[in-house]
């Protein structure tokens, strides 16, 4: 049952995907941005163009978040960076802060890779903050997404 939404929203989340290879999980990952109020969803990549109908549209985005949410395509996630936006890269990486000591910034855009792959230097090069989710096993794309936007929620909701 959705909570009560007198509280006011502080801030956005946008969440980006560069270079996914399956319409499922970017479905799933739109699924998780309609339930926990994500203001952008951005899907990145050369080829994202060509996948458009797979990527949009999926039938596990049972939502149709797409219609909701201001979705895009294009060539480069850092394209679609708002302005004073701190872009955070999730990824098992050495620098990486674990998720839950992390504070999320109030205007946060959450860069995931694609499955099996590894966010390449372009990006984390050129993220604020460096995240991940400590796990005894690595998850999929959209599981991850649905976590750090729970963690997200449920931390903003202690602050208010």
């Amino acid at each position: 049952m959705p909570e009560n939404k007198s509280t006011i929203k502080r801030g956005y989340a946008v969440v980006a995907l560069d270079h996914p290879m399956n319409g499922l999980n970017v479905g799933q990952a739109l699924r998780a941005s309609g339930c926990y109020g994500v203001d952008l969803f951005v899907v990145g990549g050369p080829h994202a163009h060509y996948h458009r109908k797979q990527l949009f549209g999926h039938p596990a985005d049972t939502q149709k978040a797409y219609r909701h949410i201001p979705s895009c395509i294009t060539d480069d996630v850092f394209n679609l960076l708002p302005y004073d936006c701190v872009p955070i890269a999730v990824e098992l990486l050495p620098q990486a802060k674990s998720l839950v000591e992390y504070r999320h910034p109030e205007r946060a855009f959450y860069i995931f890779g694609a499955e099996g792959e590894t966010l390449d230097a372009r990006v984390v090069d050129k993220c604020k903050e460096v995240i991940y989710v400590p796990t005894n096993f690595c998850m999929n794309l959209a599981a991850c997404v649905n976590v750090v936007l729970y963690d997200r929620l449920a931390k903003q909701r202690r602050i208010f």
